[in-house]
């Protein structure tokens, strides 16, 4: 019975030390995959009624008018091909179903509200549906494999594609043959991006040694355009100034294991050895990203994959707290003025708003 008061004691005093993204290498089943293409956390609660346009931007109040004319037309299809299968018994006709535009194509810049707006799409929907960015739906061909991938959203009412973007020309004939089958199936698309339908690509591969599979992608859009700036960005400073070493090592032990803690370079070197589509995963249980000496990104490579982590940790609301380059410095000029710029700003309009929300941990 003696040993037992300082073994008690000792349990007592354990504190959860923070965790690092270095040492996960999750593994993520391709079912979960399909049963989490659905509005990320923070656009949980996001409706068509609390999105608030810019009067100053006649645009955005249109946009919502056409998204919920888009989920309005939805739902009386739904309820026609309802009431069809029962009228059918009677009179042997079918009943015209509303056809609508087979799908609504987002285009705006940064910060407008168009994930805002899609997710508010998905929550007015009928089901099933499903909402995943341009990058997991890719990922998630490349864990299904091309067919079964087609018959798992193929059931689907409503596919919502996030951040829509080509990368090379093996996406641009996958995601052209992918959404063909789709909507050949009955399958409505929406989808955002920064980019013109028609303008997919450019800047970043021979686009015009593909023009058919993009044109045919843009073909399947009624494009509503966007404008405005910002929001992240409306009066507010540019970056937050860097927290020290020291600081950001004492935010992570007081959060504990609820926060992560790695070197900004030693992650970026981990992110090469894990799959994209699992960057989610990376972050599980974790609410707080603590880095320390953050730096000028080296490689085009890398940064696409920082790209990636950074709408992760954006999509779950996870503060950043950073030691180091403000995180608007990370990008050189020429990364800035390349093919890629766009995913680029995003990712520095977004990791600049979890730095900013560092705030709330501190």
């Amino acid at each position: 019975m003696a040993s037992a008061t300082p073994c008690a004691t000792a349990s007592a005093t354990v504190e959860l030390r923070p965790a690092s993204l270095t040492s996960r290498s999750p593994v993520v089943p391709a079912d979960r995959m399909v049963a989490e293409m659905v509005p990320p956390p923070r656009f949980q609660g996001a409706r068509f009624s609390t999105y608030i346009p810019d009067p100053a931007q006649p645009s955005q109040a249109e946009a919502v008018r056409v998204l919920e004319s888009f989920a309005g037309a939805m739902l009386q299809g739904k309820q026609a091909k309802q009431g069809q299968a029962g009228k059918k018994r009677w009179f042997g006709r079918p009943i015209p179903v509303p056809a609508g535009p087979g799908g609504i194509y987002l285009d705006g810049g940064y910060g407008v509200g168009k994930t805002h707006l899609l997710a508010s799409l998905w929550h007015a929907a009928p089901g099933p549906k499903a909402f995943g960015t341009f990058v997991e739906l890719t990922n998630l061909v490349g864990a299904l494999g091309f067919q079964q991938a087609v018959q798992a959203l193929s059931g689907h009412r409503l596919l919502c594609i996030d951040e829509f973007e080509l990368d090379d020309p093996g996406d641009t004939v996958l995601v052209s043959t992918l959404l063909s089958r789709l909507a050949e199936a009955g399958v409505k698309l929406a989808a955002t991006s920064n980019t013109l339908p028609g303008k997919l690509g450019e800047g970043r591969f021979a686009a015009a040694d593909f023009l058919r599979e993009i044109q045919g992608l843009s073909s399947r859009f009624h494009s509503v355009r966007i404008d405005g700036q910002d929001y992240r960005h409306r009066g507010l400073p540019e970056a937050p100034a860097p927290y020290s070493d020291a600081e950001v090592g004492a935010v992570a032990a007081g959060l504990g294991g609820s926060a992560s803690l790695d070197g900004f370079e030693e992650l970026l070197a981990h992110l090469a050895a894990v799959h994209p589509s699992r960057y989610g995963a990376l972050l599980d249980g974790v609410g707080a990203v603590c880095l320390t000496g953050v730096v000028p990104v080296a490689d085009q490579s890398t940064a696409l994959r920082l790209v990636v982590l950074a709408d992760r940790m954006y999509d779950r609301e996870l503060p950043v707290v950073a030691s180091g380059l403000p995180f608007d410095r990370i990008f050189s000029e020429e990364m800035l003025n390349g093919g890629y710029r766009k995913k680029y700003l995003r990712a520095v309009s977004r990791l600049v708003a979890l730095a900013r929300d560092s705030a709330k941990v501190r």
